[in-house]
């Protein structure tokens, strides 16, 4: 592997607080967000990676591969500092999905799974972001940036690659870097669980109509 000394001696340290988590005997548990800690050191699931992962967990290589190709989330090349996600699943896609995504993708002169030259930027076609309550909507580094427009999305990769501080709509003062979510993603807090809000007046409707009407849930009957 070509970690240096330091590298290396963090990566074991953070791995054994990663597989600490999980009973003995099952430690292998730990390969998802193992992956995620891979990521969070080199920007993707590299050659080098999958090695330590597998010699750490006494997995094989191909073992490894195997989670790391069947997971979307994980990376088997190099991306950008900041990886954009547009989705053009049904309601995004009726509310303008698939115009953003044009407007991105031709003004970044990059397609799906695409990097742009100075590595700033990767671009993904999503599926689904899981916030229809906003669409259309766009996500930097799996932080939500609701309601977009063709115009919107543009002005936002703009300021992401001339390295302007970007806030999501809901999550974190400032959008992290890949690499920074991934180590969140890997089970490490970055204290930030509390900035901003979490949820907003669209996906509280149900709730706020409810208080209005005095509605409740049906008291659970007693036998």
């Amino acid at each position: 592997m070509s970690y240096d000394e330091a590298t290396l001696t963090r990566l074991r340290q953070e791995s054994a607080q990663i597989m600490g988590r999980y009973p003995s005997g099952h430690e292998r548990s730990a390969l998802i967000p193992m992956l995620h800690l891979i990521q969070s050191y080199d920007g993707y699931v590299s050659p080098d990676g999958i090695r330590f992962c597998a010699e750490t967990l006494n997995l094989t290589t191909s073992e490894v591969s195997a989670v790391a190709t069947f997971y979307s989330q994980f990376r088997r090349h190099p991306g950008g500092q900041y990886h954009v996600g547009v989705c053009t699943n049904a309601l995004c896609a009726v509310m303008g999905g698939d115009a953003v995504w044009d407007a991105v993708s031709e003004h970044l002169g990059i397609g799906n799974d695409g990097v742009t030259e100075d590595g700033s930027i990767s671009l993904e076609r999503i599926e689904c972001n899981a916030a229809c309550d906003y669409a259309p909507v766009v996500m930097v580094n799996w932080e939500f940036f609701d309601n977009q427009t063709p115009a919107k999305a543009v002005d936002l990769v703009d300021k992401l690659r001339q390295g302007k501080p970007v806030g999501p709509t809901r999550g974190p003062k400032q959008v992290p870097t890949f690499k920074q979510n991934e180590h969140l993603l890997a089970g490490f807090e970055d204290g930030l669980v509390d900035e901003g809000i979490s949820a907003g007046a669209p996906s509280l409707l149900g709730q706020t109509i409810a208080q209005e009407k005095g509605w409740s849930a049906p008291k659970e009957e007693t036998k």
